[in-house]
Order: C-alpha cells, then sequence, then structure tokens
C-alpha cells in the first residue's frame, strides 16, 4: 500500500472531544462543516465522531484521489459505508475490539436489572413506598442474540455465564450459529431478544411488526446495535398494547431520541443514549487502536480490522 512521502496528511473529523498526539504526523482537526476542506490531500480519515452523519457530503465535495485509509472509531460502519467510498480504492478500516465486553457487560446488566425489577423499586424508592413484590430468575431462560460478530459473541458468553440458554444467530450457519432465515423460529422461544448485529441491508429493519408478533409477551428487546435494525413505530406499538414486557434501548432510528417520542415515558422501557460500549478510558483505548493502524501503514504492512467494504464488517468477524 504506498503511502505518500514526507509526513501522512491525517483528516480528523473530531467533533467536541478530538484524539490527543498522533504523533509525527501532520493532523487536520474538522468538524462537520469543514471536513471537505480537510479531507482535500489527505492521506487519511479518521473519524473521530463517528455519530456524525457528515462524511458523505464531505467526500463527495472534497478531493479524496490521496486518500488510501479512513478509519471510524466505531464497531459499526453505516455511516461510512456509502457507494462513493465503497467504490474507492481507500481501505476501510473500524473499532473492532474496543467495545466487545463492555457491551456485553451492559446486555447482561440490563437483563438483571429488568429480571430483578430494578427500575420498579427506584420508582417506589422515590416516592417513599414500601411495596414487596417478586422478581425473576435468569437461570434457566433463553437470550436469542442477533450478531455473531465479536460483540455478539461476548455477549452470548456472559449471558451464559449468568444462566441463560443462548441462541445466537449470524449472516449464515455455522457452528452454534443459526442463519438469519431461521431467526422467525427462534423468536417464539426468547425471552430476551438482543440486537447487536450491524446495520446492512440485511439486517435493517428486521424487527418489524411480524417479528414483534411472534415474541411471547413476556419477552424483552435490548438494542446494542443500531437504531436501524428496528422499526421503532412498531416496536412503540407493541410496547405500549402490551405484546412484549419491555425493551432496553441503546441506540435509536434518530439520535438524540426526539424529546417527543413515547419511548421517555413507558414504563416499561430503559433509554441510553448510544453508551453500552462506553466505560472509562475508552478514547485512549480508541485512540491506542489507531496508532498501532497508523505505524503499520506507515510501514507499509497490512492494516488490522481491515472492513468489507460491500458487505459492511470485517471478514471473519461475521454479523
Amino acid at each position: 500500500m504506498p503511502v505518500s512521502p514526507g509526513q501522512p496528511v491525517v483528516a480528523v473529523l473530531a467533533g467536541e472531544d478530538p484524539p490527543g498526539d498522533l504523533g509525527d504526523v501532520e493532523v487536520r482537526l474538522a468538524g462537520d462543516a469543514d471536513l471537505a476542506d480537510a479531507l482535500s490531500g489527505a492521506d487519511v480519515l479518521l473519524v473521530w465522531d463517528f455519530l456524525s452523519h457528515a462524511v458523505p457530503a464531505a467526500w463527495r465535495a472534497a478531493d479524496t484521489g490521496r486518500v488510501r485509509w479512513v478509519h471510524t472509531a466505531s464497531a459499526g460502519v453505516d455511516k461510512v459505508t456509502f457507494p462513493e467510498l465503497q467504490a474507492h480504492p481507500a481501505q476501510l478500516t473500524n473499532a473492532r475490539g474496543v467495545f466487545d465486553r463492555p457491551i456485553a457487560e451492559f446486555v447482561t446488566g440490563v437483563v438483571l436489572a429488568f429480571a430483578k425489577d430494578l427500575p420498579g423499586s427506584l420508582r417506589l424508592q422515590a416516592r417513599s413506598e414500601w411495596r414487596h413484590r417478586e422478581t425473576t430468575t435468569v437461570a434457566g431462560r433463553t437470550a436469542v442474540v442477533v450478531g455473531s460478530g465479536p460483540i455478539g459473541r461476548a455477549v452470548a458468553d456472559m449471558l451464559r455465564a449468568i444462566g441463560l440458554t443462548v441462541e445466537l444467530v449470524g449472516r449464515r450457519a455455522a457452528a452454534g450459529v443459526h442463519a438469519f432465515d431461521e431467526l422467525s423460529s427462534l423468536l417464539p422461544t426468547a425471552d430476551w431478544l438482543v440486537l447487536a448485529a450491524p446495520l446492512t441491508d440485511a439486517t435493517r429493519g428486521l424487527l418489524d411488526k411480524a417479528a414483534l408478533d411472534l415474541l411471547p409477551d413476556h419477552a424483552r428487546v435490548v438494542n446494542v446495535g443500531r437504531g436501524g435494525l428496528v422499526v421503532e413505530s412498531d416496536l412503540v406499538a407493541a410496547l405500549a398494547e402490551g405484546r412484549i414486557a419491555g425493551a432496553a434501548l441503546d441506540v435509536f432510528e434518530v439520535e438524540p431520541l426526539p424529546a417527543d417520542s413515547p419511548l421517555w415515558t413507558m414504563e416499561n422501557v430503559l433509554v441510553t443514549p448510544h453508551m453500552s460500549g462506553d466505560v472509562a478510558g475508552w478514547r485512549a483505548t480508541l485512540q491506542d487502536q489507531f496508532l498501532a493502524n497508523l505505524a503499520r501503514f506507515r510501514a507499509g504492512e497490512p492494516l488490522a480490522n481491515v472492513v468489507d467494504k460491500s458487505l459492511g464488517y470485517v471478514k471473519g468477524a461475521s454479523s
């Protein structure tokens, strides 16, 4: 992979909290409005603000002839897999491996919190109300985890460790993994449905009314993948009508979640602001990962975590 002579030029879509020192490179920090200018003539694009939607328009407006590598500091790549980048020779890499355990811990915490009715206890405590209730055990329950990549597998391992039976679903059938076309037969068995898949053409809107109607009425949905995996209006209706018991949602069709969304006020819903993988020190880990790949780039060595731009994930990571 050729590298421009001298210092590589790294355009950084920085957001409000830019990365620290990137070493002996020319860094062009940019926000949404001036990303195209920073990108023109750059060798590398670092999408540090991975929640931004600015990359496609900036890419189309910029001179990207020198760009050889695009890195997004996220596991999902749906915001940077647009046609022009897919057709471009630049390699795309992601932050695979950084968020696996934190997200698995988050999902496990949510499952236990709902099983033990911690949201209900907090509401009663706020009213100084002493009300004895019975809760449920997680042992022997079934979780259907959609997404058989590193995050989905980490979730599955941790849920098994607390006693759940886990059915893992991925793009293709493999040892211990069901194919997507088997999902409809698994949903009626699910006490928990965990969405941890990347957002691709194959997964967009996979949890719609038809899928929700297959879940038992005591089932709960946990979405730590992407908001686009769910038809949100269908989920709101299922929750309001009691067709499922609840949901823990970390990602949404529109982020930030609009203030008038009914999800904010539903007692059977836990809303978190796209933070399931964000633990203390996560930005430093993301920076270290990028710097390690930057050293490979400068040495002309193969990059780690190369995304298949036609599939939307790292080959071998499944989905």
